[in-house]
């Protein structure tokens, strides 16, 4: 693919995916004394994705963990394709792009780490948290101020709304 300003590429997008771990979360994994997994969101990143899908964009998460917590998350956001213990991520990515049609040029990965680089690679807007691995940033084309599970994820998708003109529509549910 050649060159594209960040512009170009944020105006094409019409699915976001995104890791969890690292991503939607700031990376801890905390275990109580029975073993349970325990995971910090961020609500304005929720907010973020719920105003996304109220746009009309598609909205996954892939993560190469399995957790409850991800599922619950996932669920009371409304998205739909959550895909866990995901050991290589290109195998949901195709599942996702064959289910709505999409091309890679359409898609905005936001990643962290190693395990990450293969899709970062495939989509058409690879985006990196600030606190993300140095090889993740240097594979994405844009890198978030803000880091993971603390608003890059709201961030994006402010991003993403603003180019293609949808984020005006949002505010207007919120003026008095």
């Amino acid at each position: 693919m050649e060159k594209e300003d960040l512009q170009t590429r944020l105006k094409r997008v019409r699915l976001l995916i995104l890791d969890v771990d690292g991503v939607l979360t700031d990376g801890r994994i905390i275990l109580d004394d029975r073993g349970r997994e325990t995971k910090f969101f961020n609500a304005r990143d929720g907010s973020g994705i719920k105003y996304l899908l109220r746009s009309g964009l598609q909205c996954a998460f892939i993560s190469g963990r399995k957790s409850a917590a991800v599922l619950a998350r996932a669920g009371e956001l409304g998205v739909e394709q959550c895909y866990q213990d995901a050991k290589d991520k290109i195998i949901p990515y195709e599942k996702i792009l064959q289910k709505f049609g999409f091309k890679d040029e359409e898609v905005a990965f936001m990643a962290d780490d190693l395990t990450d680089l293969p899709l970062l690679r495939r989509v058409g807007l690879p985006v990196a948290v600030a606190d993300a691995a140095q090889e993740v940033k240097e594979a994405s084309i844009y890198i978030t101020k803000r880091t993971g599970g603390r608003g890059a994820v709201r961030e994006l998708i402010e991003l993403i709304l603003k180019a293609q003109g949808k984020w005006e529509e949002i505010l207007l549910r919120y003026k008095t």
